[in-house]
């Protein structure tokens, strides 16, 4: 599991340009909430050859003051817990504020590894001021300009020297699945019944969160690991709150799974909240099962299951073909079904396809249907390659490899899929001119 950086600091000091900064190109996730507009941004972020996950807290941008205070509070707090190493960002042109010194005493608290990030500092008379964030007692500060980039070496060198490569784990090669969604939707009843109802338990490992359990199971001849995150369900006085509580599990989940069963609730259907986890797993590249939970309480006619999928389906276009079960914790319905479908997709994540078997299906098949040419290109696909990764990723070696449409790679995906069953599982295409 990669290790999780947080950057918390009140308002308006540059959190979100940081983060951009950070990850450079790669695309933040973006969830909207009803009733407040907010940008939560996740995204991955690499130096000196380590990758790390990176979450901008991001605070409330309206309310009262009292509000504003206790909001920004509860954020920090919650990021505290999740995160390995922190980057506590402040603002040298307002110098230390009071809700400056309440994060660096939660910091102190909690005994976490954190960085002073001094932002802004873009002259010399602001190395000067910036001086002052010593008084925080948080030991060395970190002068950067989040905008032009300046600082963020040195800051980024030291950071990257404390992420630490994972401990050994005794259960390394087993199967992952996670349990994620939304609160509510029942994850704590699915792994209840689960690991309540089988006596076939081996053993409970400690989660590397507080409230994160690893069960080592055995179920259809096969031993895998549960991770669950059923404990995210937490009183808040703030909805807010407890979805970004909820999303920061879900990322850690994600991150050391191989398969996510991700839960919905049949009485409310696939919220944008679900859609976020989704897209977090997809770009993760974890293979997918979908469990609408609850369906007992739905009043069912013989085609509601079929329209209850075909909207789910619909909004997950164009990933049409992932797993999607109707089930109930509360009631044992398909909940072994469930796990049994996860441990399929497992081993569609793991597929290997011959080369020969690999071209002599998907050849015949790209000279029926060839690439459109492009501004009198004409785009010849020579043959196909599946690459060493740990997910499937084919490679399509051809000619003028910089005209094929994206629209095309979708029709190679969708082939792949048929000729191959890769249900569940998210595929990369590569096109590579012929002669590299």
């Amino acid at each position: 599991m990669q290790s999780l950086v947080a950057i918390i600091g009140r308002p308006n000091v540059g959190k979100s340009t940081f983060f951009n900064r950070l990850t450079e190109t790669r695309k933040a996730i973006v969830d909207e909430i009803s009733g407040v507009t907010r940008d939560r941004h996740y995204g991955k972020a690499e130096w000196n050859g380590k990758e790390f996950s990176v979450i901008d807290t991001g605070g409330y941008a309206f309310g009262s003051e009292d509000f504003f205070e206790a909001a920004i509070r509860r954020q920090v707090q919650i990021a505290i817990e999740e995160a390995d190493l922190l980057l506590f960002l402040v603002d040298v042109t307002t110098g230390i504020t009071d809700l400056d010194s309440t994060v660096a005493e939660l910091i102190r608290k909690s005994g976490k590894k954190a960085f002073v990030v001094v932002n802004k500092v873009d002259n010399n008379q602001r190395i000067l001021d910036a001086q002052e964030f010593y008084k925080l007692g948080l030991g060395e500060i970190y002068c950067i300009s989040s905008i032009n980039g300046s600082g963020t070496g040195d800051l980024l060198d030291d950071v990257a020297a404390n992420i630490t490569k994972d401990a050994v784990d005794e259960t390394l090669g087993l199967p992952r699945i996670a349990i994620v969604g939304q609160p509510n939707v029942g994850k704590s009843s699915l792994l209840n019944v689960l690991t309540g109802t089988e006596r076939s338990i081996v053993t409970d490992i400690a989660g590397t969160t507080r409230d994160s359990i690893h069960t080592h199971y055995k179920s259809f001849g096969k031993e895998f690991i549960l991770v669950d995150t059923a404990g995210v369900r937490r009183k808040a006085r703030v909805k807010e709150d407890l979805e970004f509580y909820s999303v920061m599990r879900s990322i850690r989940s994600i991150e050391e799974s191989d398969v996510c069963l991700l839960l919905i609730d049949a009485t409310q259907g696939l919220t944008a909240q679900d859609l976020s986890i989704f897209h977090l797993a997809d770009r993760n590249r974890k293979g997918i099962v979908i469990c609408v939970n609850k369906w007992d309480l739905i009043e069912k006619d013989t085609n509601s299951t079929k329209r209850f999928e075909e909207a789910i389906r619909a909004k997950l276009a164009p990933f049409n073909d992932i797993p999607i079960l109707f089930i109930s914790a509360l009631e044992k319905q398909r909940i072994h079904k469930a796990l049994e479908t996860a441990l399929l997709v497992y081993e569609n994540r793991h597929k290997k396809i011959p080369g020969a078997k690999l071209n002599k299906a998907m050849l015949p098949i790209i000279e029926h249907t060839p690439p459109p040419a492009v501004k009198g290109k004409f785009i010849k696909i020579k043959y196909v390659a599946q690459l060493p990764a740990a997910t499937p990723m084919f490679a399509f070696f051809c000619s003028n490899s910089q005209y094929l449409r994206e629209a095309y790679r979708r029709f190679l995906e969708n082939q792949l899929r048929l000729q191959f069953d890769f249900c569940g599982v998210p595929i990369v295409i590569v096109i590579r001119d012929k002669d590299e």
